[in-house]
Parts: structure tokens; sequence; C-alpha cells
């Protein structure tokens, strides 16, 4: 398993790729390249911040409360900004001739479409490495960054910005176009919103591979509402919701972000029939297509990738799609578990300070063995279909709250060493209390 196969900020492929013959055989590629079996050994994550360009001011020093500095006043950062910044380390969506090397301790860094710099770990076998290396990363990226005048911000929501993409490359375009038909969420979620996302492996058989997948959907809303730190949204309707990010993600397209798993029988066969059955979001073009069309990429509205695979746009495409395309179709799609050879757990906001330790150690616990996979499912089975109760009320409501203290209380009973924050997170979720809102701020030295 490893964090970040490919970049789907990419906008060329020019390697050529095996046609697909069937839609038999495309489930079965699914079903092998998005759920790939193996005992079960490897943790990583992607951290996101927000940036904001800040020319003539300095980062705070220890000793001086970095919350007094806690502001997203300024202009989001230009793409050749983050560029000049990050030299060998820029990802290629901003700068293609980079090299886009590692940091020191393994992570890439990408860019999102609103200016948000992420880190991309490498994946390792224990929770407290991958922190460490994580920290030495941050404070590497912090430091190239700050060359620019450029501050990082953690936070999973940005309540001060209108929505604005800054990386205008053919696939935003596209999804902006796409998620501007639905309404104000999908633009929000590309610029205003951030997130800790953790991925684990799938397991080493089909029995394993079904208890995880269980496990990680039933304990969703629990971890939503114990984490849920975005209530302030720039640019949201109106309505209060415990975490603003995860309302977008439960808006901007239903029949691409919420699947149906409770349905399934099977998540292998269940994923890729549902995955076959989405609409495209966007259909990769050479770069030479003429520019008179306002977005390049656009797929044709309504047109799903089974659509496609069978034939019936052949006149709107001109082509029929092959291994390359369902790969990357597999990209736009955004569960809040994501197959793609490991699971994406994509449902927790972006923490405050070095909150983000706490989810990496809860989620490396609870899947370490079969018998934690258990209680941890167990521990959360009457909220495991309350997603947008969690999005919205987050430890407000008694199950919920309840549900996030069972599944604390069940890392902790895991826990080789449970250490204090986990023990402090069981108290502070029993009192109904968000993760603290002044730890939010921009990150200092």
């Amino acid at each position: 398993m490893a964090v970040t196969l490919e970049h789907p900020e990419s906008t060329s492929d020019s390697t050529p790729h095996p046609a697909l013959t069937s839609r038999a055989a495309a489930e079965a590629y699914l079903g092998g390249v998005c759920f790939k079996l193996g005992p079960p050994a490897l943790i990583g994550a992607e951290l996101e911040w927000f940036t904001v360009y800040r020319p003539g001011t300095s980062v705070p020093r220890k000793g001086r409360n970095p919350a007094e500095h806690a502001s997203f006043t300024g202009r989001r950062p230009t793409a050749a900004l983050l560029a000049q910044a990050l030299g060998p380390h820029a990802p290629r969506s901003i700068a293609p001739d980079s090299p886009a090397e590692p940091l020191s301790g393994g992570s890439r860094v990408t860019v999102e479409p609103g200016g948000q710099i992420e880190l991309s770990s490498a994946a390792v076998t224990d929770a407290a490495d991958l922190c460490a290396r994580l920290s030495t990363d941050y404070r590497s990226l912090r430091d190239l960054l700050d060359t620019q005048s450029i501050r990082m911000i953690s936070a999973a929501a940005d309540p001060a910005r209108a929505p604005r993409c800054q990386l205008r490359l053919p696939r935003y375009q596209a999804m902006e176009d796409y998620f501007g038909r639905i309404g104000p969420f999908g633009r929000l979620m590309m610029s205003n919103t951030a997130a800790t996302q953790i991925s684990v492996d799938i397991g080493a058989d089909t029995a394993e591979l079904t208890a995880r997948w269980t496990a990680l959907h039933a304990l969703g809303p629990a971890l939503i509402a114990a984490f849920a730190c975005s209530p302030v949204l720039r640019g949201a309707p109106a309505g209060d919701w415990a975490s603003q990010r995860m309302r977008t993600w439960l808006h901007l397209d239903p029949a691409r972000a919420c699947p149906p798993v409770a349905d399934w029988s099977d998540p292998v066969t269940g994923y890729a029939r549902w995955a076959l059955e989405a609409p495209l979001l966007c259909v990769r073009r050479p770069e030479s297509v003429p520019p008179g069309r306002s977005v390049a990429w656009q797929a044709p509205p309504g047109a799903t990738f089974s659509d496609w695979l069978s034939g019936g746009l052949d006149t709107e495409i001109g082509r029929r799609p092959d291994i390359g395309d369902l790969r990357y179709h597999l990209t736009t799609l955004f569960p809040p578990v994501r197959p793609a050879g490991y699971f994406e757990i994509r449902y927790l906001d972006a923490q405050p300070g070095e909150g983000w330790k706490l989810p990496i150690a809860v989620i490396h616990t609870l899947l370490s063995t079969p018998a934690a996979v258990a209680d941890a499912t167990a521990a959360t089975a009457n909220t495991a279909d309350r997603w947008r109760d969690a999005a919205r009320h987050g430890l407000a409501d008694p199950q919920l709250r309840a549900a996030a203290v069972a599944v604390l209380e069940a890392a902790v009973a895991h826990s080789e060493a449970p250490g204090p924050e986990l023990h402090a997170a069981v108290r502070r979720c029993a009192a109904g209390e968000p993760p603290r809102a002044e730890d939010r701020h921009e990150s200092a030295r």
C-alpha cells in the first residue's frame, strides 16, 4: 500500500493503456485494482492546510500566542508563488518540469484547487512513526513556504474568503462546471475545505476485507462527530452544522459521493457496479483540443462511465474508454471510504494544530486486530447510518456523543499504551465539546 499511487491533478497521460472489452471486464478490473488483498500492515495519511500570502510578516516565534496571529486575512498564493517556494518539491500540477521530490520524511507535496497545501505521506507500519515523519515534513514545508511569505493555517473550513480556484487545470475547470450545475457545494469543497485523510490496507482475504470495510463505515458518523470542527464556512448556505466541510461532501453530488453501501451484500461487486454507473465528471482529452470550448474536458451532461463503455457516447466523445480512463474516473469518485488498492478514510475534518495525530492513532488501533475491528463495529452499530446527523449536530446529538465516547474507549482498551491525548479526547467527547477552537491557528514555530 502506498498513499499516493498517482496524482489525479495531472493533466496528461501519454502511456498506452489496454482497451476495455466489456462491462464484465471492467468490473473484474475494478475489483482487483480497488480491493488489493494482502496482510494488513501499513498506514498512511494526507494532511491539508490552508495557505495565505502575507508579505511583510513573519511567522510567530515560540513564546508568542499563535492564536493572536490566526487570520485568513490575505490573498491566496498563486500557483507560481507556491512553485517558487517549493522548488524541487513542487508537484507537476503547478510546475510541469519539477522533479517533485519527496520531503525528508517521505511525504510528497500536492496543491489543491484553492491553494490548500497537502502532505501525502509514505506508508509505514507504525502510527507513531507516521506521525513523526509527518511532523518533520510539516516543519520542512512550513519553512519552504515561509521563504515566500506564505503562511499555513490549521482549519477544516475557510470562514473568511470567498471560494476561488487558483489552479486552472482542465480537470478543475471541468469540476467547477459540473458541480456548478448542481449547487454551491462543489466549489466550496474545492477551494474552502481541508481534511485529515487516513489510508489503511484492505485485508488478507475476503472475510477480513468485509470486516474492515464494515467497521470503517460504521465508525464514520461517530468519528465525524468526535472530530467535527468546522462550524463556519464562507459562502455556505444558511444552516448550523458541526462540520460544514462534511456538509459539502454530502451535498456536492450524491451520485458520486454517497454510495448506497448498506444495500451491498458484497462491497467489491457493489462498488464496481456503482463506480461504472456514476456520472462522468470529465473526459481527458489531448492538449491539442481547439480552444473554442469553454471547458476542454467537459463530459456529456448526465452520462455515466457505463454509457461510455457501452458505446452510447461514441458520437460525443469519439472513442471508447480504456483502462487509463477507468482509473482516472475512479479519482473523480468521492465516497467517504474510497477503495484505491487500500482504504482511504475521507470523512474527517482537518484538525486544529497537531490534532491530526489523534485520529491517526485511533484508526490504527481500532484496525490493529480482528478483535479491535469487531469492538469498533459493535460500539458504533446504532449510529452507522447517521452520516448527515453527525455532520450537522456533531456531539450535540446524545446518541452520536455516546457512540463517539464508546469508540474512543474501545481505542483505549485496545491500545498498548494509550496516551493522555486519547484519554482527554474521551473526556472532551463525553462533555460534548469539539476540538479546541483556540488551537485552530496559523502554524507557528
